[in-house]
């Protein structure tokens, strides 16, 4: 029962051709320089131009100047932690802490970037079953405090005010019932709101 908010932006949980999600991610590089803004598990990161991860700050409202990653062009996928080595050896984190540099060594982002995933989110409100099959956004636009430090989770819901016009996500379900105050569902990145799945390709 979701009677509270308590969001923890995208979790991955199967895909949408019924096949269960086996947990595969795709290794990209964080600036070895230090990224700007904190990277929590759950969050929707893109591409940048200097071709490190970086944050999706645009809100995924439109699929043009509001697609995730801005001027069209779409998500990278759902950051799920990184790796980096140390004095220690190789470690893993939940979660990015901006402008650590890990020694200037390289910095391997975890990214789900299959477009066919669904992933479990919180609504910032509740939902009728009427919005199975509409399209939403997060609620607040992704920052480097949309997450907590100590359990290195993204704090993300989505809008539960939906719509039929193109949006970042598709609502696929109800994980929990439609009664529930901030009813958990599924949802999938929507065709074109991911690199993969858009027309422009750069």
């Amino acid at each position: 029962m979701a009677q509270t908010a308590a969001p923890y932006g995208l979790r991955p949980i199967k895909r949408a051709d019924g096949m269960p999600y086996a947990g595969a991610t795709t290794d990209y590089l964080i600036d070895p320089a230090g990224e700007a803004t904190n990277l929590y598990y759950g969050q929707v990161v893109i591409l940048g131009a200097d071709g490190y991860v970086a944050l999706a700050t645009a809100s995924g409202a439109d699929a043009t100047t509001n697609n995730f990653g801005g001027s069209s062009i779409g998500a990278l996928g759902v950051f799920v932690g990184c790796e980096y080595e140390n004095a220690g050896g190789l470690q893993f984190s939940q979660n990015y802490p901006t402008g650590q540099n890990y020694g200037g060594t390289p910095i391997k982002a975890k990214v789900i970037d299959d477009p066919m995933v669904l992933f479990q989110a919180q609504l910032d409100g509740a939902g009728a079953q009427t919005i199975i099959g509409t399209n939403t956004t997060f609620a607040a636009v992704q920052s480097t405090s949309t997450g907590d430090l100590a359990t290195g989770n993204s704090t993300s819901a989505l809008d539960a005010t939906v719509a039929t016009s193109a949006k970042g996500f598709r609502i696929h379900s109800f994980v929990s019932p439609t009664t529930d105050a901030y009813p958990d569902v599924l949802v999938q990145f929507s065709f074109g709101f991911t690199r993969s799945t858009n027309n422009v390709g750069l």
